[in-house]
């Protein structure tokens, strides 16, 4: 029996993602069906609608395709423009690209600073390593006692171990970052 039009736009949309996923590895139904053990006419039926999927295999389908469940129910109406977050107090204004919540996660973001290099006394240590690289302009790195001037198309990666601070130097300077969860915190402040 055929799916109801009334189940949704988000079944559909998972039937879909399920069958390009597929074919874009390379996958027939038959390979896919074997990595989740269902037969490969049930999977068919799933992938046209006209079978409900089963929680237990929507889950083995997800690890067979290498994905996981979120990726596959996902609405596809999230809001895709990365719009900027500006605090002038701070002379930052950060687009955040990628962030992958809880302490293990890491945070990429777009920042374009407009202020100095901190003074040495508001230097900051944390857990964990961070990685930028200069877009435009130039970036003044203070690691304790050393300061680092890295220039546009260079990056710098250090142990926030070491207090450290950045700002730019002798102008607006854009970078590119990955941040820890600590990292995350100390720099970014609060995600949009």
């Amino acid at each position: 029996m055929k799916q109801e039009a009334g189940d949704g736009d988000l079944d559909a949309l998972v039937r879909k993602r399920i069958r390009g996923l597929r074919a874009a590895l390379g996958m027939s139904l038959d390979d896919l069906a074997a990595a989740c053990f269902i037969s490969p006419s049930t999977l068919s039926r799933i992938e046209t609608g006209h079978r409900r999927i089963s929680l237990d295999q929507l889950t083995a389908i997800a690890r067979a395709l290498g994905t996981t469940l979120d990726q596959l129910v996902e609405s596809a109406d999230a809001d895709v423009v990365i719009r900027p977050r500006h605090e002038p107090a701070r002379g930052i204004t950060t687009w955040t690209l990628r962030h992958e919540a809880g302490p293990g996660g890491t945070t990429v973001a777009k920042m374009r600073i407009d202020r100095p290099l901190p003074g040495p006394d508001q230097l900051k240590a944390h857990p964990g390593f961070e990685w930028f690289t200069v877009l435009s302009g130039t970036i003044a790195l203070r690691l304790a006692e050393r300061l680092i001037i890295v220039e546009t198309g260079e990056a710098a990666e250090f142990s926030t171990m070491v207090p450290h601070a950045f700002g730019s130097h002798e102008g607006p300077a854009e970078i590119l970052g990955i941040f820890d969860h600590d990292g995350r915190r100390t720099h970014l402040r609060k995600l949009p």
